[in-house]
């Protein structure tokens, strides 16, 4: 099997390592938030007509490699993800939106996108993997 995939008029293959953390950095995606957060996370993407390849949901951060068809921007791709994560989670764990600090914002602004290129299999395995290095350290 081709590692392109197919549109009307397009053959593509474009994978992105995406990176972002909630507001402050807080350490608060585990059990059921992380659980909410990944649900969004392959909804939305699926919309979008992406794939996840891996992803990984750390308490501060997450870790995504997604191959996201050309007509999608990544900054839409991000701004649908986020934004609508942010929505269902709030909606769902009220208490969070009671600190004087959180206001309607779960996520920082910004996040990191880096194109993945040949070292694909790295990569994958690195997002795959973090977690455990990270408690290592």
């Amino acid at each position: 099997m081709s590692r392109f995939r197919r549109l009307s008029h397009a053959i593509w293959h474009c994978q992105y390592h995406l990176v972002w953390v909630p507001k402050y950095r807080y350490r608060i995606l585990s059990g059921p938030i992380s659980h909410e957060v990944e649900l969004c996370i392959r909804a939305f993407s699926e919309r979008l007509g992406a794939e996840i390849v891996e992803l990984n949901i750390q308490p501060d951060h997450v870790h995504l490699l997604a191959m996201v068809p050309p007509k999608v921007s990544i900054s839409e791709f991000m701004g649908t993800l986020k934004g609508r994560t942010a929505i269902r989670v709030l909606n769902k764990f009220r208490h969070l939106k009671q600190k004087p600090y959180w206001g309607n914002h779960f996520w920082a602004r910004g996040y990191c996108v880096d194109t993945v290129g040949l070292d694909a299999e790295k990569i994958r395995k690195y997002v795959k993997y973090q977690e455990a290095q990270e408690k290592r350290k």
